[in-house]
């Protein structure tokens, strides 16, 4: 048998081999494999180019090989699964970096961590001062999770309503041209109102590339004409405008009262519909 042939064939028998093994091995990210994990993935691809290259490797010693040392990471992953001992043992535990804002300096010579590294993993996740942290801790593959103090937190919706609205998840309705209409129904609507809104800023459903409707019941498009400039929806703006609106009453209701009561409550009032404002503008004013 020609060389050329041979090689085709144990190359297209490694890589379906492969293929059915990654299906085994679970859908991680490189980033969530343990240690020994990522060990085995580098052989087991090592060994798997060695013997579709070499023809004087034997091909049943070299595919017993691969097999072994996909086994291994498959029993890992089901004992881990079934008994925490064993999860602990193979994979690992998190290390504590910073607790209550005071960085744990044992933990960090015992993980081989300069206090240069961890500084950089936190300017990483935006925090440029350590002092900020209230905790933070080296995960199993390698990524550090911080939590910060709570003054320096970023403001939410949940710390202005305690009922704030859920928002879902946007619904694709239109790809590549063609209406989806089980996504329209998930939103309650439906092609006339699809339509509709298109008609309003002047596009035919043929030359439009993607369309989604957002969680406030408002479609935006990407056409496939580049060159066509989409009107922006006007709603958000509208939102913004009300919002500062409404500030600017309450603050205009606070000078104007003569009940101290009165001018503490609109005032109060007034700075919470600030807040809102800033939080949200760069979602409205996109």
């Amino acid at each position: 048998m020609p060389g050329w042939i041979e090689v085709t064939i144990r190359s297209v028998s490694i890589i379906a081999g492969l293929f059915f093994i990654t299906k085994l091995l679970g859908k991680k990210q490189l980033s969530k494999l343990s240690f020994f994990e990522y060990i085995a993935g580098i052989t087991i691809g090592d060994i798997a180019g060695t013997l579709s290259m070499d023809l004087e490797l034997n091909l049943t010693n070299g595919i017993t090989s691969i097999l072994i040392w996909s086994l291994f990471p498959i029993a890992f992953s089901y004992f881990s699964l079934k008994n925490k001992s064993f999860r602990d043992f193979a994979e690992g535990t998190s290390t504590v970096f910073i607790k209550n804002g005071k960085i744990m300096e044992d933990n960090l010579k015992k993980e081989k961590y300069s206090i240069d590294e961890l500084l950089e993993q936190l300017r990483k996740k935006q925090v440029f001062q350590a002092s900020d942290v209230e905790f933070a801790t080296l995960e199993t593959n390698g990524d550090i999770n911080i939590l910060l103090k709570r003054e320096k937190q970023p403001l939410t919706v949940g710390d202005i309503f305690k009922n704030a609205p859920s928002v879902k998840e946007p619904q694709t309705v239109v790809m590549d041209g063609r209406i989806l209409d089980e996504p329209l129904s998930t939103r309650g609507l439906n092609r006339g109102w699809l339509k509709e809104e298109l008609d309003k800023i002047g596009v035919t459903i043929e030359n439009v590339f993607l369309g989604q409707v957002d969680s406030y019941g408002q479609l935006t498009v990407d056409l496939y004409d580049d060159k066509i400039q989409v009107p922006q929806p006007v709603a958000n703006k509208l939102l913004m405008a009300s919002i500062l609106k409404n500030e600017a009453d309450l603050e205009a209701f606070a000078l104007q009262t003569g009940s101290q009561s009165a001018k503490e409550m609109y005032t109060k009032n007034a700075e919470v519909m600030r807040k809102i404002s800033k939080k949200v503008a760069p979602l409205l004013k996109s």
